[in-house]
């Protein structure tokens, strides 16, 4: 068989079809009273697949790719009547593009949390991927496509479903112990001026937080644009706020699961910002903001590593932070923009209580005297990080400088600052590397 196929062959395939489409739809499911058993086609973690479209050529083409052994149907509907509460993979043709379709596939995001859908389509428009990732759908691929790449594609949603159990049972039951009445504490970390160490500081908070914290610490790259936290953290994330943002109407903790990559060294969970640049023009900041405060209900920190600029979501996100990071290098360009940047969030009236100073490279031997700079912001450094090779050298492996080179001195500095935020908690004597992925996740 051929390894690609293009849907613009597909009224060839229909035309050598003996029986008309109409003749193999199914009964609507109305009629059935109880679930279809799936197929025996199982994918890795045991979810089942099916190939969903109301043209019959195309529906035979595609179960034809995995040996015929799939589920074949003919309509969205009809599909619902088998899910039950079964893991699926849903493979939508290109007759699954309709609003009415993809209001169906946006309910089941809320009704079958273990169904994920992979939409196929012959032309491929910026408006339709925009409309089929806010309904819900992991991915869309266009024709022709590779065979090698739809089963990839298939495999990586599989892995991403929620197993039936992701939480213990036991006293550690509960999520993160995280609801116990006490929203996390939102932490931004704030630059005015790019290249000043805002992601390098805001990955190394996570780090420590989620390695001391008894309770799950999430870390949200609000950089919806250029986010470089999942290139710090050498992640490689199958969700990012995108997928959160599109279901953000009825997002519920359990929803959450899904959307989280765990940095497995520490435990952290990181919401990663849109792969897409294109994606940040669909994005409000009432909606970050709002992404914020359903994130809080699960966790006991959640740290949001901000853009160098007052936008929109910046400002939407520091108005529902209960701390905010300001980070500057010490050099006249930079501390100009933060006197700039206090004054405008004290125009917006945030607390100065609420502002810390986070002094980079503050060693550095430029003719700047902190005690000055800080008398001039007003200001007191809440840390003062040094300047040391091991940080660039962090950011090239993608491990934080607490994990990377935990002895050096810009490692304690981190760690001093982190210890602020913990509000009398107890630290874990030897932290488990996945403490807060433990209470999360089970």
């Amino acid at each position: 068989m051929s390894q690609e196929f293009d849907f613009l062959n597909f009224e060839q395939l229909e035309s050598d079809t003996s029986a008309p489409a109409e003749a193999a739809a199914p009964p609507p499911p109305e009629h059935r009273s109880d679930p279809v058993p799936a197929s025996g086609y199982r994918l890795r973690g045991g979810a089942s697949l099916a190939v969903v479209d109301g043209d019959r050529a195309v529906r035979d083409y595609l179960a034809g790719l995995f040996g015929g052994e799939v589920d074949s149907v003919g309509g969205l509907l009809e599909m619902e009547s088998r899910l039950g509460g079964s893991s699926w993979v849903v493979v939508l043709g290109p007759s699954c593009t309709e609003p009415v379709d993809l209001e169906t596939v946006e309910r089941w995001g809320k009704t079958h949390p273990s169904v994920a859908t992979i939409l196929v389509t012959s032309e491929l428009s910026t408006q339709l991927l925009h409309k089929a990732l806010r309904a819900g759908v992991k991915d869309v691929l266009s024709a022709p496509i590779d065979q090698a790449q739809l089963m990839e594609t298939i495999d990586r949603v599989a892995d991403a479903l929620p197993q039936p159990a992701p939480f213990p049972v036991g006293p550690e039951a509960d999520i993160a112990g995280a609801d116990d009445g006490q929203a996390a504490k939102v932490i931004s970390v704030f630059s005015t001026k790019g290249g000043s160490g805002k992601s390098v500081t805001a990955t190394n908070l996570g780090v420590i937080l989620a390695q001391r914290s008894p309770r799950p610490v999430v870390l949200i790259d609000g950089h919806m644009q250029f986010g470089d936290v999942a290139v710090m953290l050498k992640l490689q994330p199958q969700h990012t706020a995108i997928d959160a943002l599109a279901q953000l109407d009825d997002l519920e903790p359990s929803m959450l699961e899904r959307f989280m990559t765990v940095h497995e060294p520490s435990g952290l969970l990181v919401l990663p910002a849109p792969l897409e640049p294109t994606f940040a023009d669909q994005i409000t900041g009432e909606q970050v903001a709002r992404l914020v405060q359903a994130v809080q209900g699960i966790a006991g920190h959640v740290i949001v590593d901000l853009p160098a600029i007052f936008n929109e979501v910046v400002l939407n996100v520091i108005e529902v932070s209960d701390e905010i990071m300001l980070v500057a290098g010490l050099d006249i360009p930079n501390i100009k923009n933060v006197k700039i940047g206090i004054s405008t969030l004290q125009l917006l009236s945030v607390p100065k209580e609420r502002l810390h100073l986070v002094l980079n490279r503050a060693d550095s031997k430029v003719k700047l005297n902190v005690s000055e700079v800080e008398r001039t912001l007003g200001v007191s450094a809440a840390a003062r990080i040094p300047s040391d090779v091991v940080v660039p050298i962090s950011v090239n492996k993608g491990s934080p400088v607490f994990l990377s080179a935990p002895k050096s001195n810009v490692a304690r500095a981190f760690e001093q600052l982190a210890l602020r935020f913990l509000d009398g908690e107890e630290p874990a004597e030897a932290p488990a590397a996945s403490s807060g992925r433990r209470k999360f996740f089970g």
